[in-house]
């Protein structure tokens, strides 16, 4: 990639420097998680093909899989028609089958409305407990 980046100047960022980020399974369409980006995690990403992300918990970046080794390869980066949410379409690798989620399921949307409660409906694939070294932070 060129050290063009004039591109990262179409992104609608908010008054923090950030934007929304919607993270897609490729294969099956799936929505694996929300995060957020600014524009060095956003740049990162499309030149190493990686997801890299912005912890707002940490305040810094956080490439996804640093600590769990569940890292997403990015397919497609698409943005919104307002310019200020971005949609990323990746494939999770590092545990089959894949993991996104830092509570140890495929996707972070595992909780379902049901009858006037939150209802967990997707199985937990693998104990956070044994994918993180140390406990872990809300990303």
């Amino acid at each position: 990639m060129s050290g063009d980046t004039q591109w990262l100047d179409q992104v609608r960022w908010d008054h923090q420097g950030l934007v929304p980020v919607i993270a897609q399974e490729q294969a099956t369409g799936d929505v694996l998680m929300f995060a957020w980006m600014d524009r060095e995690a956003l740049r990162l990403t499309a030149e190493q093909g990686r997801a890299v992300y912005y912890s707002r918990s940490r305040q810094r970046l956080w490439f996804k899989g640093e600590e769990s080794g569940h890292v997403q390869k990015v397919h497609a980066i698409r943005l919104d028609c307002d310019n200020d949410v971005v949609l990323i379409q990746v494939t999770q690798q590092g545990h089959e089958p894949s993991i996104a989620c830092h509570t140890g399921r495929h996707s972070c949307f595992h909780q379902r409305w049901e009858a006037g409660e939150w209802v967990s409906v997707d199985p937990v694939l693998k104990d956070p407990d044994s994918i993180y070294a140390q406990p872990h932070e809300q990303r």
